[in-house]
C-alpha cells in the first residue's frame, strides 16, 4: 500500500479548488492533501457548522486557506453563490471536485419515488449544476481548468440495494466522458475516479452497523485483501486536478 504523499511540495501553490462534500470523509481527506500541496480550497456541503469546524481544523493542520460555503448542490442558485464567493475570496478558480453524494442502502422495491429522486437530484443533477456553473465561467474566461468527479465501481458492475446511486453515478460517468470530448478544446479536462471500499467513520457505520461489519468484511472481497487508504485516493485526485495530468 502506498499511503505517502505523491506530488512534490508546493505542487499546487496558488491554485484554488472547490470540493463539494468537502467537510467530512473522503472529501475532507482530498481537501487536506490539496492544502498540503499549497492550494487554496473551498469546501461545501449543506451543514455550515460541520464545514466551519473542518475549515478551522484544516487551516491549523496545513497552514493553508480554506473557505467554507454552505451549499445544497441541488439548488443551482446556491451553486452560483459558491462560484461567486470563491472568486471574491481567491480571485480565480482552477478546478472542481464533484464529491457530494447521497445514498439509501435498501431493497429497491421499498423505496418511494421521492427517495429515488432525492439521490438522482443530489448525485446527478447536483454534479450537473456544479459542472455547468464552473464550466461556463471557465469557457467565458478562456481559462484552462480541471473537473474531477467521484463515482463508484458499482456504476460499472451493478450492485443490489444501491440502485438510485448506481443510476445517478452512471449518469455522471456518461457526462464525464461526453464533456471530456466536448470541452477538451477549451482546455477543460474532465475525469472521474471510481473508488472501491474506502472506510469512513460515518458512512461505514451506517452501511455496516454492529455485527454486520464482521459479516460483510469488504477486505475479503478484494484480491489484495485490504480496503483503500485515504491518502491513495487523495494522491490520485491531486494528480488529476493538477497541471501534471494535462
Amino acid at each position: 500500500m502506498y499511503n505517502q504523499p505523491m506530488l512534490r511540495d508546493n505542487a499546487l501553490k496558488d491554485k484554488t479548488y472547490v470540493v463539494t462534500g468537502g467537510g467530512t470523509g473522503l472529501g475532507k481527506a482530498m481537501s487536506t492533501y490539496l492544502l498540503e500541496l499549497g492550494a487554496n480550497v473551498v469546501i461545501t456541503s449543506r451543514k455550515l457548522d460541520v464545514l466551519q469546524k473542518t475549515a478551522t481544523e484544516l487551516e491549523e493542520k496545513t497552514g493553508g486557506k480554506v473557505l467554507a460555503v454552505a451549499c445544497d448542490v441541488r439548488d443551482a442558485d446556491q451553486v452560483e453563490n459558491v462560484l461567486k464567493q470563491t472568486l471574491e475570496r481567491f480571485k480565480s478558480v482552477d478546478g472542481l471536485l464533484n464529491n457530494a453524494a447521497g445514498n439509501f442502502i435498501s431493497p429497491t422495491e421499498r423505496l418511494s419515488a421521492n427517495a429515488f429522486s432525492t439521490i438522482i437530484d443530489i448525485v446527478l443533477k447536483g454534479t450537473v449544476n456544479c459542472t455547468l456553473a464552473f464550466g461556463k465561467h471557465w469557457i467565458k474566461e478562456k481559462q484552462p481548468a480541471s473537473i474531477l468527479n467521484i463515482v463508484t465501481t458499482y456504476a460499472f458492475t451493478g450492485s443490489g440495494y444501491v440502485v438510485p446511486s448506481a443510476c445517478a453515478k452512471g449518469g455522471v460517468i456518461a457526462m464525464t466522458r461526453s464533456l471530456a470530448a466536448e470541452w477538451g478544446h477549451y482546455q477543460i479536462r474532465c475525469n472521474a475516479i471510481a473508488p472501491g471500499p474506502f472506510p469512513t467513520k460515518g458512512a461505514w457505520d451506517r452501511l455496516l452497523p454492529g455485527e454486520m461489519a464482521e459479516k460483510f468484511d469488504f477486505k475479503n472481497r478484494v484480491p489484495l485483501k485490504r480496503v483503500g487508504d485515504h491518502q491513495e485516493l487523495a494522491n490520485l485526485a491531486a494528480y488529476l486536478l493538477s497541471d501534471f495530468s494535462g
